[in-house]
Parts: structure tokens; C-alpha cells; sequence
């Protein structure tokens, strides 16, 4: 085996039970022994020098090539013994330190996300396949962290648990216009115009995402209330009640964030709400994860408060609540890994083994993320003014469960009337049926 690997795993790897094999067919173990047991083959000698150069690239790369197997344990088995050995951040160590240091310096480049970058960007991931991410979403196709309230939910409800979580924090009155930045296949939208019968534009960037969103309004017969658009939020001029982006914020880049909170000010009406769900991290501020880069979200950044924050202060919009949701993406990405590897070949029929072996890594390294390291998700409300929610937070769970009382007395049917992934449809909402704001 390659003499600089094996020095780094010595000296990485001392808990655990880690058995690598190199390509010449010798073997080591690494760990005290503990735990599960997990047996990592690389077959050949550019993917184990690749690996000792740059593990974080090279290690799915190789995966991904059939260059590297687990034939003992699996992908989120293996990163959960890295993680248990580098803890909570591996930029604690001097060498992860400088390391950090070098690819900070960079980041402003690798993160231009203009206009035309941006549409580029999102046609990357989310121009794929939709029926791709119909055998591993919800029925509503909700591509974004669930709200577990208790932990025996299903995804299904667990995803409609967000939505009603959001809708009670924005405080939406009937009839109120509400943007949706990053709508998606269209359930929040949908959710929104149903249930408060309120007028909804939600803009994307994704061909994919808005002909199956306008689709959906269509069937719904919610065409009149919500309609969605192919626009960037920088080109939008309207002013509105309140303002909605979820799993959205990650794609802005940090040399957009003061564009992008300045932007929101004046789109929203001096009494509005703001709510915003993006994942963040717990750390201080660092790069994004060179796969994640490069195969997955081009242009991506996971941001810590502290850069998000300065420029909220600048923009005029007040903060007037943040909450951490912890783990519940791991939860979430739980779901999504075990449905993707159960329809595997059916992944394989539209793309490749090369896709199916990319997607199996990105998705068991972000919930292994979520899971042991330092990401989370943060929901952060704003304003303009400081007056216009309640003093305390009890509107919020009254409002949910208002919101809860009226999906159990119409079948759990708002907003999802058609469903994004083909079933048949489910009887329409009266319109008589709508929610106050739960006051």
C-alpha cells in the first residue's frame, strides 16, 4: 500500500475496527478493534495515490468509479468511523487549520454565482430526471429538511409537519400575497394557496421543477391563486405580505448574501414576515466539501449565523426569531438513502452505475453530516419592523395546531390534491375550508 496513506490513516484511524486492502493485495487494520467492522478495497494504484492527496475528492471519486468497494460495512458506516476519529470538525487539527485557511482564500471565486452561473448551477442538480426524485421523495416532493414531531412519523408527514411548522411562523392572513424564493416542485406554494386562499408566486430557476409545479396548480385548480415563474429573485420588482425561501439559500454563494438580503427588504411591505430555512452550520465559517462541489450542488455554500447575520443588519430587516432544527435532516436524508437503495435499479434504468454509486455517496454523506457533524438547519424569521408579530411564541403552536385539526377534517388532503409523484388525485379542499391565522 501506498507508504503517505498509510502514514495518514495511522494517524487518523485510532478507534474503531477500519481494514483496508490496496491494490496490490495486502492488507491492514486500523482502530482498537471496536464496534462494527469495516473492510474498504481500492482496486487500483491512481485511486489510492489520489486518495492520499486529497481523501474528501478522491475517496467518492473512487467510489464512484468502481475504483474503491466496502465489501465489510458500507458507505455510512465508514463515515461514521472517519467522524468518530476527526470529531466534530476536522479543521481542529494544526494541518485541517491551514488547510482551511488556503481554500477560504479561494472561496469568493468558486462561488460567483451570477444570473447566468446561477440558472447554470440549478440546472446541474435540479433539471434531472423527475422521476429520479420520485423514488426517493414524499409524495409532495419536498427536497428539503422534514420537521419530525415525533419520531415515529412517516416522511409523508413529517414533510407536512414543515410545512405547517412555516406557515405558523409567517403568520399568514387569508387573501395576503406570499413569494416563495426556490419553490420547488410547488407543495409549499400549493400548501399556502390552499389552505389561507392566498395569492402565492413562486419563482425557480429549474425548467423541471416549474412545469411540474404549474402542472400540479393546474389539476389542483389553485391556477387563479398561485402561479409559478421562471425568474431569478433579482429580477423581481413586486412587493409582498410575506416572503417564503426554503432550501434556496444554500445556492446564493457568500459574495451574494448582502444582494440577496437587500433584495428581500424591498420586496417585502413594511408590515410583512419573512421566514427562511436553510441548512447552516454550527462551526465557524469554511468551504464547501470538494465532491459536494463538484458533482453534486456547483456554486453551494452551507453558511454559519455569523456570516449570514451582518448582512440581515445591513439590509434593514430585523431578526425576530431563529430555530435550530438538530438532526432532523438526518432523519430526513435516513428516509431518502433507504428509498433510493431500495429502487436502485430503477435509479440505474434512467441514469448509470456511475449516477447510482455518485447519489449513494451524497446522500449517506450528508446525513452522516447532519448525523455526526456540524450541520443543522436554521429557520430564521424577519421583519421590517418590530411590532408586527406577537411578543411571545405561542401563536406558533397554536397556529399549527389550528392547521393540524384542518388537514384531519379533510383528509389530510390541503394543497395535495395532486400529487407530484402521478397518483391519483385526492378530493379538493371546499373553499370554505381555509385557515385564519390562529389568533
Amino acid at each position: 500500500m501506498n507508504i503517505l496513506l498509510q502514514r495518514i490513516i495511522d494517524k487518523a484511524i485510532h478507534t474503531g475496527n477500519l481494514t483496508v486492502t490496496g491494490p496490490n493485495g495486502a492488507t491492514r487494520t486500523y482502530g482498537d478493534g471496536t464496534g462494527d467492522k469495516v473492510h474498504m478495497v481500492i482496486h487500483t494504484k491512481r485511486a489510492e495515490r489520489a486518495i492520499a492527496l486529497h481523501p474528501s475528492l478522491a475517496i467518492p471519486e473512487a467510489f464512484m468509479e468502481q475504483e474503491l468497494d466496502f465489501v465489510e460495512g458500507d458507505v455510512l458506516s465508514f463515515l461514521h468511523l472517519i467522524y468518530q476519529n476527526l470529531g466534530i470538525s476536522w479543521t481542529d487539527s494544526s494541518w485541517g487549520k491551514l488547510l482551511n485557511s488556503a481554500r477560504l482564500a479561494f472561496r469568493p471565486l468558486q462561488q460567483l454565482n451570477t444570473t447566468r452561473r446561477s440558472k447554470k448551477n440549478v440546472e446541474h442538480h435540479y433539471d434531472l430526471s423527475g422521476a429520479l426524485y420520485k423514488l426517493f421523495l414524499d409524495d409532495d416532493m419536498q427536497y428539503s429538511c422534514a420537521y419530525f414531531e415525533r419520531p415515529d412519523m412517516t416522511l409523508e408527514e413529517a414533510q407536512l409537519a414543515k410545512k405547517r411548522h412555516i406557515a405558523a411562523k409567517l403568520r399568514i392572513k387569508p387573501g395576503q400575497s406570499v413569494l416563495d424564493i426556490g419553490c420547488g416542485w410547488g407543495g409549499l406554494g400549493l400548501y399556502i394557496a390552499k389552505t389561507f386562499e392566498s395569492e402565492v408566486l413562486g419563482v425557480t430557476l429549474s425548467h423541471e421543477q416549474h412545469q411540474v409545479a404549474t402542472e400540479r396548480a393546474q389539476a389542483a385548480g389553485l391556477d387563479r391563486n398561485v402561479h409559478f415563474e421562471i425568474r431569478d429573485y433579482r429580477d423581481l420588482s413586486e412587493r409582498f405580505d410575506r416572503i417564503v425561501s426554503v432550501g434556496m439559500f444554500e445556492h446564493v454563494g457568500i459574495t451574494q448574501y448582502q444582494t440577496f438580503f437587500d433584495k428581500c427588504a424591498t420586496l417585502l411591505k413594511p408590515d410583512g414576515v419573512m421566514l427562511l430555512h436553510t441548512i447552516g452550520r454550527t462551526a465557524p465559517p469554511t468551504t464547501t466539501n470538494a465532491f459536494i462541489r463538484k458533482h453534486i450542488f456547483p456554486g453551494g455554500y452551507i453558511p454559519a449565523l455569523s456570516e449570514m447575520m451582518p448582512a440581515i443588519e445591513k439590509s434593514g430587516l430585523a431578526v425576530t426569531d431563529v430555530e435550530i432544527l438538530r438532526l432532523h435532516y438526518a432523519e430526513t436524508l435516513k428516509h431518502w438513502r433507504e428509498r433510493f437503495l431500495a429502487n436502485r435499479d430503477k435509479v440505474k434504468d434512467i441514469y448509470d452505475e456511475r449516477f447510482c454509486r455518485m447519489w449513494e455517496f451524497y446522500l449517506c454523506g450528508s446525513e452522516a453530516s447532519f448525523r455526526w457533524q456540524d450541520l443543522v438547519n436554521f429557520q430564521v424569521q424577519l421583519t421590517r419592523k418590530n411590532d408586527v408579530l406577537p411578543m411571545t411564541r405561542d401563536y406558533i403552536s397554536k397556529c399549527e395546531k389550528t392547521l393540524e385539526m384542518h388537514e384531519m377534517a379533510h383528509g389530510k388532503a390541503v394543497a395535495q390534491d395532486q400529487p407530484a409523484n402521478g397518483t391519483k388525485a385526492r378530493p379538493k379542499t371546499s373553499r370554505n375550508g381555509r385557515v385564519s391565522d390562529g389568533k
